[in-house]
């Protein structure tokens, strides 16, 4: 399913402002309703153009139903911000594009599935502990920057937005 962002507009820092709230309110609201109600095992979320609409960037949430869920109950509970859900066949999660599953104990993608949603979980959650205030995008790539330096990648951290790179 799909949340919509807009067009970038403002400037970088203001994009970066709206996306963290977003993910702070709209984002973090129908995960935990659905986590609440146990109506989920897992997510993840990211960012990109819509096919057929390539001027706005959106939200793309995947969930992967708890057992037992039915999909009209999971759909009842969706608020109205959250647009085009659909089912995806269990053939869809089989590869995930540039990940070889061959390098994976056991070639299973389920593990790097559950991987890329903890990356998720961990964005809700480093944006939770934030006052509610704007998060200038310095602290995020600091932030982010543990991520890398952790694996001697190049020992710094990199956040690209348009025309602008950040290097910590």
């Amino acid at each position: 399913m799909w949340i919509k962002i807009g067009v970038q507009q403002g400037s970088d820092q203001e994009w970066f402002a709206k996306i963290t709230n977003m993910i702070r309110t709209q984002v973090t609201d129908v995960v935990s309703v659905l986590e609440n109600k146990k109506m989920i095992d897992w997510y993840y979320f990211l960012i990109h153009p819509k096919e057929g609409d390539g001027l706005n960037s959106y939200f793309d949430l995947v969930f992967s139903l708890g057992e037992g869920v039915e999909s009209r109950d999971f759909l009842n509970l969706l608020p109205s911000y959250c647009i085009d859900p659909k089912h995806l066949d269990r053939s869809w999660g089989e590869s995930i594009s540039g990940i070889e599953k061959t390098l994976l104990k056991n070639d299973e993608i389920e593990e790097a599935w559950r991987i890329i949603g903890k990356q998720s979980e961990w964005i809700i959650d480093m944006i939770g502990i934030h006052k509610v205030v704007e998060i200038p995008i310095q602290q995020f790539v600091q932030f982010m920057h543990f991520y890398t330096n952790a694996m001697g990648l190049g020992h710094k951290s990199k956040l690209t937005v348009p025309p602008l790179v950040f290097s910590f």
